[in-house]
């Protein structure tokens, strides 16, 4: 029976992928990228804005290796950053790291930021799709269920940065992102603490603390049963408000 895991992080960025092509799943963002072990027909994983050529280039890579071994056509993301309300002055920036760290893996990349390209046809054409700093109500009701059929078919999602500041309304949008946005205080260094060495997505990282300057995320709506793969240290910044164990990535079944 198919299952999904996924993984949450601050400033996310997801990716589901088709359990036929590809056994492994990964999420980026604009500043950071991770892996994610896939065996099932459809995984999520979340993470926030770190340094996204640190973080993502090797298990971007890992994630579509699997699924060219499996498949000999290249694969091939969908990056969507529609926004519907706030809209990030990085998204150019981030748009054309992506291109460049896919194009060095050999993988495919169509951009969009046209809600029509939701629909069941084009969709399968993607082994993930990743939502790009979007905010706000995005995708009608029909483009949701179509979405909704991609994901459910064993499509890839990621999720990156202000993805949980999107589509508050639809609630199974909610389970696939892990979290809502609620709020952020201003940009600045703080304490990450490793919760997996083990993880793929983590595992390079050395020791237990990891030190960022970033937009940091306070979260709503959190699904209480992700696969936690970092934390904040509140006490390290001001403005936190999700207490001892304020998640800032994670993965889970969904």
């Amino acid at each position: 029976m198919a299952y999904i895991r996924r993984c949450v992080c601050k400033n996310l960025l997801q990716i589901k992928t088709r359990a036929d092509q590809v056994p492994g799943l990964f999420y980026f963002s604009p500043t950071i990228l991770k892996c994610i072990d896939m065996r099932t027909s459809r995984n999520t994983f979340f993470v926030p804005k770190f340094n996204i050529r640190l973080l993502l280039c090797l298990p971007l890579f890992a994630l579509f290796l699997l699924s060219s071994c499996a498949d000999k056509t290249p694969p091939r993301i969908l990056i969507f950053s529609k926004t519907a309300g706030y809209r990030h002055a990085c998204i150019p920036t981030a748009t054309a790291a992506l291109r460049q760290m896919c194009y060095q893996n050999g993988i495919a990349v169509d951009t969009t930021e046209e809600a029509e390209d939701f629909t069941e046809n084009n969709l399968k054409r993607y082994n993930a799709v990743v939502f790009l700093c979007t905010t706000g109500d995005v995708l009608s009701p029909t483009q949701e269920a179509d979405f909704e059929r991609y994901i459910q078919a064993g499509g890839g999602f990621v999720g990156i940065h202000s993805a949980t500041d999107t589509e508050y309304g639809w609630g199974w949008f909610g389970g696939l992102v892990g979290a809502y946005f609620s709020s952020h205080p201003e940009q600045q260094n703080a304490t990450l603490h490793v919760e997996n060495h083990e993880h793929p997505a983590t595992k390079h990282l050395k020791g237990n603390d990891w030190v960022r300057f970033d937009e940091w995320y306070n979260f709503k709506n959190i699904n209480p049963n992700t696969n936690v793969l970092l934390t904040i240290d509140e006490k390290s910044y001001k403005g936190g408000t999700n207490g001892d164990t304020h998640p800032m990535s994670w993965y889970h079944e969904y």
